[in-house]
């Protein structure tokens, strides 16, 4: 038994091979070195390494625009998170009921997610511009004075997330379409025919069938929001004044501006170390709010 026990398992280990081997060479070999980076310090261009220990840590520590960073990092993420997955469950309910040009509509508001992030910011930019933009065109039309969307501190993370919920609400869209057409018609047909309203049973039927899809979800997106960089970088560059500079776009200056990789490298574990325990929150979460029918 022991013999043969061995053998099953040295023959699945050889079936993943294949996959191990890129995974070794493009995932785990660059994270362990990544980590060995964040304890030295480094410009890019010198042949030596010094090791510095944990002083790349305690600098982002004590540095206050890191805990800026953070912040935004974290507004960032709710602001983005929950309206794109509010607005994809909205357009999907509107959707889901068969009418004409139902397809069509869905195929409209999808097509900005397969557009790559790079045009759809530009296009943006053009929007946002505060002279003959069509945003603030639209403001003056109604008598309301013009906004500086990117120039004003107050505007410029608002002004990205609009353009983050814009692309990827559609996205949310087709998982809720599938989900809400997967939820059994005999659950609602019982519901009314105990009295439910229409909101009664889109609350207590519908919306529990679909936690599965909205967990997804919010895991997929929060991850993706952490990891935004293309429209910050295309409409803002971080600014102004620090308020739109996202961990990700932090670790991007400190590398390839700065030429601090140490410190680079440092940012990169702690977001990855906040991936890992938003996921492990969001699992724990899930087990208590997800059903599963």
């Amino acid at each position: 038994m022991r013999r043969s026990r061995l053998a099953s398992e040295g023959k699945a280990l050889l079936f993943t091979l294949p996959a191990m081997i890129p995974l070794s060479l493009f995932w785990f070999y660059p994270l362990v070195y990544v980590v060995y980076l964040s304890f030295t310090e480094w410009d890019f261009m010198s042949p030596v390494k010094t090791f510095v220990g944990l002083d790349n840590y305690r600098y982002l520590l004590d540095n206050p625009e890191f805990y800026q960073t953070l912040r935004v990092t974290l507004l960032f993420c709710v602001g983005s998170v929950l309206p794109i997955m509010a607005v994809g469950l909205g357009l999907a309910i509107l959707l889901s009921r068969k009418r004409r040009g139902g397809a069509f509509y869905r195929m409209l508001i999808f097509s900005p997610w397969v557009t790559p992030t790079v045009a759809v910011s530009i296009v943006w930019s053009w929007i946002y511009e505060p002279d003959v933009g069509l945003a603030n065109n639209v403001l003056h039309a109604f008598g309301l004075e013009g906004i500086r969307w990117l120039e004003d501190p107050n505007w410029a993370l608002v002004s990205v997330l609009l353009v983050t919920v814009w692309k990827s609400a559609g996205w949310s869209m087709i998982f809720y379409l599938v989900a809400i057409g997967h939820v059994p018609p005999d659950y609602l047909e019982a519901a009314e025919l105990d009295g439910a309203s229409g909101w009664r049973k889109f609350r207590s039927v519908t919306l529990p069938l679909i936690s599965p899809t909205t967990f997804f979800l919010f895991v997929v997106l929060t991850i993706s929001s952490l990891q935004a960089y293309d429209q910050i970088n295309v409409l803002t560059q971080g600014g102004p004044a620090g308020s739109t500079r996202t961990m990700l776009y932090f670790y991007y200056l400190s590398a390839f501006d700065a030429f601090q990789i140490g410190e680079a490298s440092a940012v990169a574990i702690l977001l990855i170390v906040g991936c890992v325990a938003l996921s492990l929150l969001s699992f724990w979460i899930g087990r208590r709010t997800v059903h599963y029918s």
